[in-house]
């Protein structure tokens, strides 16, 4: 065995390699779909979108190669490190980077453009990994370990919540990207894999739905739901002045959300309201305006039935009725070509690579490598969640890609780079002394 370790690929997972390789070329088969042009049939043709993804790809590849030759130490030693500097160019792309489609987050050298905020997530990852690896300094062996003391010391929730939303609050209100900017909550279910209480979950998801409901029910009628739920609390529970005022304070947070979800719906930004309006139905939605996009994907996916209508037959992507089918919209391709096949094939690698990096996680032996594995997990799935939720009208518009799949430089380079180091990382430990 000593043998091979010099081996490059020695303790690489290979089928998540072969997983990651489909995925791309499958991806690539739907961007020159999503383009595909008569006159311009030509794989290598530069100023087509799939020839460029030819070269995005290529470069991925070399990447990997690069990040597998690095020694796995490096990534540990330097994470606060990569941290600073893509946070460092997060604030700086505004400034001096050029604006597209509205947004200034880009980096632009000659016809290549790079978006920093798309770094960001590997680089956040590789930051919390160490910080809370630091926290729990025991190396794990065999046994599931939890950060117990993570949501016991508020100092150390306060600097994990502190390390993801640095780049939340920067790509959000510097760079007004609020889907690259949410991605980041993604990250709870790191924390929650490491200790931090389910309640906060429970919290959350309950949030949410009073979120949901505030908009779709008048507020009075929603508060005085809420009035009988707590007085029908009180007189189910032990009575005491505590649970009195625990009830009493429940009550005046969840008005207190609703209220404040109105207010606030009500100075968000016009574009900003439509998108809910059409996601919860509300109103008289405009079919040909503010809900084309996800009317067009719709058709598109629906129109394609059980087996699809066949590789470059698709009319509604051959003709453009999908505004960003290429990226964004990417799913829409596959649906309406591949069918619910083809779609369920899709997500079903999608959901093999993300539970074999979930039991990879599980598997190592430092908590470095364990907490970033599962911010690997969370992000591939938080994007996939949003981004197949948003082509179905399940979620709304916020402009994610799906991972491996969609058109663009820093989003295939940045998912590369964030896959091969933990698949670094997972094959050193087998050098791990025991």
């Amino acid at each position: 065995m000593r043998q091979n370790e010099h081996n490059l690929f020695y303790g690489v997972d290979k089928l998540v390699i072969l997983i990651y390789t489909v995925l791309v070329f499958m991806g690539w088969l739907n961007i020159y779909a999503a383009v595909y042009n008569e006159d311009h049939q030509n794989i290598f043709d530069l100023s087509q979108k799939y020839g460029m993804q030819l070269v995005w790809i290529g470069s991925a590849f070399f990447i990997a190669f690069f990040i597998l030759i690095i020694d796995a130490g490096f990534y540990t030693v330097f994470a606060y490190l990569f941290y600073f500097i893509v946070l460092l160019l997060c604030i700086l792309v505004p400034y001096l980077g050029k604006e597209i489609k509205g947004s200034r987050s880009w980096f632009r050298i000659g016809s290549f453009g790079i978006q920093p905020a798309e770094f960001m997530k590997f680089a956040t990852n590789l930051a919390l990994a160490k910080y809370l690896s630091n926290v729990n300094i025991e190396v794990v062996t065999r046994q599931r370990s939890r950060l117990g003391d993570l949501i016991k010391n508020y100092k150390n929730t306060l600097i994990a919540v502190l390390i993801l939303g640095l780049p939340l609050v920067i790509i959000k209100v510097l760079q007004d990207e609020t889907g690259l900017a949410i991605v980041f909550i993604a990250f709870i279910i790191t924390l929650y894999r490491e200790g931090l209480s389910v309640n906060f979950l429970i919290f959350g998801l309950l949030s949410v739905l009073l979120f949901v409901l505030s908009l779709v029910i008048a507020s009075k009628s929603l508060i005085i739901a809420l009035a009988i739920i707590a007085v029908l609390s009180f007189v189910f529970i032990k009575r005491s002045r505590k649970n009195l005022l625990i009830v009493a304070f429940v009550f005046l947070a969840t008005s207190g959300v609703v209220l404040g979800t109105n207010y606030v719906y009500e100075h968000l930004a016009p574009h900003q309201k439509t998108r809910i309006d059409v996601l919860l139905g509300r109103g008289d939605v405009d079919l040909k305006k503010e809900g084309y996009n996800v009317n067009q994907a719709k058709i598109a996916i629906g129109s394609g039935g059980f087996w699809g209508k066949g590789y470059l037959q698709g009319t509604q992507t051959k003709y453009d009725f999908v505004p960003e089918q290429d990226t964004d919209f990417i799913f829409c391709t596959v649906g309406e070509e591949w069918g619910f096949v083809g779609s369920s094939l899709v997500i079903i690698l999608e959901l093999l690579l993300i539970l074999r990096v979930i039991y990879m996680a599980e598997r190592q032996r430092s908590s470095f490598s364990r907490i970033y594995g599962y911010g690997v997990a969370s992000i591939l799935f938080f994007h996939l969640a949003i981004n197949v939720g948003m082509t179905i009208g399940l979620m709304p518009v916020i402009g994610i890609p799906l991972p491996f799949f969609s058109y663009g430089g820093s989003s295939l380079w940045s998912f590369t780079i964030l896959l091969f180091i933990f698949i670094k990382l997972d094959a050193n430990r087998l050098l791990i002394l025991r």
